[in-house]
């Protein structure tokens, strides 16, 4: 068994040490890479915009709540996806609930996790136009799916490789394209238009008070019930 070496203090304090101009380059040199770290991070928050969202106005718009009015509030897409709650915060997007709506969302953009119409790739002035594509199985059985086409075009025109299903929209009867905000189109198909609140996360009514004073508001109201029917009977 080796003996346990205990160094000196003599030692420790002989011990040639790391010049202080090594230590100050190593030291540069982790704060760089960590500058360029956040720098590839930061770049990756910022999403790019899709077809149907091309801008910050129409993000806002979509997604419902109100939150268009705080538009001009956000000068850039890179700011709309870059600004913290507190900065929102000074720039006067309230209440803070509206601003835990955001950031939500905006995460949910940066996954890709868009709503009805995210996966639209020809969008024109904020309208869509969808149609019915045909595809024969066989002399029999035909499959219907509803596709997105430039506008004035015919599903004919567009090779049927670059033809890509749209979420969210099915064909009922022969050619009526179902599906939220589809209107019908006077050429046939369908459009779909950037509307307010699109996305929205549709938030719950409180019914009687809410969940924790449900019962007791439902208590008073069929004592003050029973008191007008006897009050009606003469009883009082």
């Amino acid at each position: 068994m080796k003996p346990i070496r205990i160094p000196s203090a003599l030692g420790l304090l002989l011990r040639p040490c790391a010049s202080p101009s090594l230590i100050t380059a190593a030291g540069l040199r982790v704060q760089a890479r960590w500058a360029h770290k956040g720098a590839q991070t930061e770049a990756l928050l910022i999403p790019p915009t899709i077809p149907l969202v091309p801008d910050v106005e129409t993000f806002l718009t979509v997604i419902g709540r109100g939150l268009r009015e705080h538009a001009s509030k956000f000068p850039t897409w890179e700011a709309l996806f870059s600004l913290t709650t507190d900065q929102m915060r000074e720039l006067g997007v309230e209440p803070p609930r509206s601003r835990k709506y955001l950031l939500r969302w905006r995460q949910r953009f940066r996954e890709g996790r868009y709503g009805i119409g995210g996966d639209l790739q020809h969008v024109e002035n904020g309208t869509a136009h969808l149609k019915v594509l045909e595809i024969a199985t066989n002399p029999v059985t035909r499959i219907r799916k509803v596709v997105n086409v430039p506008a004035g075009k015919r599903v004919e025109d567009i090779p049927q490789d670059d033809l890509v299903k749209v979420k969210g929209f099915k064909v009922k009867g022969v050619r009526t394209i179902a599906g939220p905000y589809a209107l019908p189109s006077k050429d046939g198909g369908a459009r779909l238009t950037v509307t307010e609140g699109m996305w929205e996360d549709r938030r719950g009514h409180k019914v009687d008070g809410g969940e924790r004073r449900r019962d007791e508001v439902r208590f008073k109201r069929r004592v003050a019930e029973r008191k007008a029917l006897r009050e009606k009977q003469g009883y009082y």
